[in-house]
């Protein structure tokens, strides 16, 4: 059973602390012995952000411009590249213990892959995998990858372009690939494919992909995250 927790509109920091305060519950479980079930499928559109991988090179003049086009810019231990996150866009943070699943890291990312691609068949959008990670509609990207993975906890995920504004995307070059473009399901498909419209069919095919079955966090956990989150906040201000 995978928890899905549809948090909107969100910061990007936001939402990291979140996925970290997730993935902290998973650490402390596998270190102490147990197999406690924290799954959890964070579904998220961010305000204008964008955000690199641990291979970053991004010079101090590179990110002065970037943050003067009105979005934040944040680097993060992902794998990948720059990428732009933005409204309109759908992201999705699994936070899984593959240890439920496969224990392939390799696996895993096909796996977000073909949830996409069985996404954009439903649409009548041919995507498909490439040389490079993530999927693509001919030489366009639809949906871009990065995670990270520790002791199997998997962090960060997929943004797949529903209806989001693309002339973000022309101010870097999208995953560090110069001569390949963006797209969106909107324009893919011809039809408006808002986030709201993608995401009951993005759960579908996920359910089928990773072989399980989801449910809507209640109340009382996500309180108890965001609690977690909180008092993180206040130990790092009583640090500083």
């Amino acid at each position: 059973m995978v928890r899905v927790w549809k948090l909107g509109l969100m910061s990007y920091d936001t939402a990291l602390k979140i996925q970290t305060a997730v993935a902290r519950k998973h650490l402390d479980s596998v270190m102490k012995g147990q197999d406690g079930n924290f799954d959890t499928l964070l579904l998220v559109e961010h305000k204008p952000v964008f955000t690199v991988g641990i291979r970053d090179e991004t010079s101090n003049a590179e990110i002065s411009r970037l943050r003067s086009l009105g979005a934040e810019f944040k680097k993060t231990n992902r794998g990948g590249l720059i990428t732009f996150h933005g409204p309109g866009q759908l992201v999705a943070y699994p936070i899984l213990n593959l240890k439920h699943f496969k224990t392939s890291v390799k696996w895993y990312v096909q796996s977000l892959e073909e949830t996409v691609i069985n996404l954009c068949d439903e649409l009548g959008i041919k995507g498909q995998r490439s040389p490079y990670t993530g999927v693509w509609v001919d030489d366009n990207k639809i949906a871009a990858i990065g995670i990270h993975a520790s002791r199997y906890v998997t962090t960060h995920g997929i943004s797949i372009n529903c209806d989001n504004d693309l002339s973000w995307f022309k101010n870097i070059d999208p995953c560090g690939i110069q001569d390949k473009g963006v797209t969106s399901l909107t324009n893919e498909s011809g039809m408006q494919c808002t986030v709201e419209k993608v995401t009951p069919m993005f759960l579908k095919s996920f359910t089928k992909v990773f072989d399980c079955k989801t449910e809507e966090i209640d109340a009382q956990s996500q309180q108890e995250i965001l609690n977690g989150v909180y008092n993180n906040l206040l130990m790092q201000n009583v640090v500083s």
